[in-house]
């Protein structure tokens, strides 16, 4: 029996009432509290996360209970960050997941010593390790806000945190230029942490055409929309997750923005599914509702007259449980079939760390000279589906490590185990054919920047993420709870009234 197994009943559920009660309690209780063994696992089975279990099996070669246990740790950090943030304003630093280091939540503290006693009541305070920081996380983010006004960006898109390295990051190659006269000054002192790094680099290119067929309805994420491009070829992308204008109960499918904004784009694209087929019609673009900027890359689209009645169950009745889900086609060793992936909600891009283990799903296909699909270019024997991987940076957006090829633009990255949506894709490192490069990135478009920006663009429609079970999911509008699947406002510049640098 593992390690992992002998945890059993108190493997972390972590952060319901157990762990509130945990961090707001003086140090000197902590030690002594008790975690009652009924407190539920967020993650206790493989059905729940067949493909992020075979993932980590795969990647790492852990056994099923292990593989768990660290499912269940990442469901707990979001809530376990929001804590300790409030308890140790001036020494957090920001936490992440460190797979290949055992699996374990790095927490980075100015003041190591300081994480111990906090967590030491904790099932699994072992797996909880600090890190030393030179800055705190309020440091870092007040050093970004400058960083960001001085060269005319905002924080979240050319300038971010990155927690695990303890430094602001400012990325050329989109809306700041390396040779900017003004990046070296705005950089400031050593001290502040700051580096640069190229988001342009040579031979990136957007995952752009779709030719997958996938007609049964309802709407799902992961399945091809075809696009007429002007001179009369075509293209295509994914669907991506499902929207819902709360204003005036309009149905959307959110996909890339790159998939109909562009120099080629002149005209209002229509969008279908199956085009050398059926043709079914789907969705048409909407003026002020798609953007070609990472991370707001995403096309936000209304149905074509008529179409929603054979993609939706209640085109303009009540949203069903089967008006949330996302495609789950399995095509990577040791992943188990399982039915489509209900979302649930989306976490904040505040609350996505690096480390986690992730899905996406994709439907880009080269297909064979007797097979009638729009040749999407991802090349000779890549498969379309699933798979899972790893987050391995925040850089505006989200950065994975997950394969994906020409036609999975627009696709949807989720928390296969929470059914917590993520982003979609936009761009990634070039490749055709089958998944043979281990360590391919790609990085996808925030969805909870995606609805901040579009209820900014488009005032009074209240867009929202069609949720599981028969509701939406509020645009920002809850309040934090505390919880492994709590959220709060995805503010991209904290209030400087509060987040003062330490002297």
């Amino acid at each position: 029996m593992g390690e992992a197994d002998l945890m059993g009943g108190r493997r972390l559920a972590l952060l319901g009432a157990a762990t509130a009660l945990l961090l707001v309690a003086p140090a000197a209780t902590v030690a002594s509290a008790s975690v009652p063994g009924a407190v539920p696992r967020a993650v206790s089975s493989v059905e729940q996360a067949p493909g992020s279990v075979a993932y980590l099996r795969n990647t790492y070669r852990l056994s099923e209970g292990e593989a768990l246990r660290r499912l269940d740790l990442q469901a707990a950090s979001v809530g376990l960050a929001n804590e300790l943030a409030g308890r140790f304003p001036a020494d957090f630093a920001g936490m992440w997941l460190d797979q290949i280091g055992g699996g374990v939540l790095r927490v980075g503290m100015v003041h190591p010593e300081k994480l111990g006693p906090a967590v030491a009541a904790l099932p699994e305070a072992r797996y909880i390790k600090p890190v030393r920081a030179t800055r705190s996380l309020r440091q870092l983010t007040v050093t970004a806000q400058r960083l960001a006004a001085a060269l005319g960006t905002t924080v979240g898109t050319d300038v971010t945190v990155d927690q695990p390295t303890n430094s602001v990051i400012v990325y050329t190659g989109d809306r700041i230029e390396a040779a900017d006269p003004g990046l070296a000054a705005a950089l400031g002192a050593p001290e502040e942490r700051t580096q640069v790094l190229d988001r342009g680099a040579a031979g990136i290119r957007y995952k752009s055409c779709d030719p997958r067929y996938c007609a049964q309805a309802p709407m799902r994420g992961g399945i091809r929309l075809d696009v007429t491009r002007d001179d009369g070829t075509h293209d295509g992308c994914t669907t991506g997750f499902n929207l819902i204008a709360a204003g005036t109960g309009t149905r959307y499918v959110v996909t890339g923005g790159h998939c109909v904004t562009s120099e080629s784009r002149q005209k209002t694209d229509a969008t279908s599914h199956q085009l050398y087929g059926p043709n079914w019609p789907v969705n048409v673009a909407e003026a002020g509702l798609a953007e070609n900027a990472f991370p707001l890359d995403y096309a936000v689209l209304p149905y074509q007259p008529d179409a929603a009645a054979r993609w939706l169950p209640a085109p303009s009745g009540p949203i069903f449980a089967t008006d949330n889900l996302v495609n789950f086609w399995c095509v990577e060793p040791g992943c188990a079939a399982r039915p489509d992936v209900p979302i649930t909600g989306y976490h904040l891009y505040s609350a996505v760390k690096v480390g986690w283990v992730v899905c996406a799903t994709g439907s880009a296909y080269t297909p064979s000279p007797d097979e009638r699909y729009v040749d999407s270019g991802a090349g000779a024997g890549y498969l379309p589906g699933t798979r899972c991987g790893e987050i391995t940076g925040l850089n505006g957006g989200v950065q994975v490590r997950i394969c994906a090829r020409p036609g999975d633009s627009g696709g949807p990255l989720f928390e296969e185990a929470t059914g917590k949506a993520i982003g979609i894709l936009s761009f990634g490192d070039p490749g055709q054919g089958p998944c043979t490069n281990p360590d391919e990135h790609n990085s996808y478009a925030p969805i909870s920047k995606i609805l901040d920006r579009v209820n900014a663009q488009v005032p009074g429609r209240d867009f929202r993420l069609v949720t599981e079970p028969y509701t939406t999911e509020p645009y920002l509008t809850e309040p934090y709870s505390t919880g492994p699947y709590a959220t709060e406002p995805d503010t991209a510049e904290p209030d400087t009234a509060q987040w003062q640098p330490e002297p």
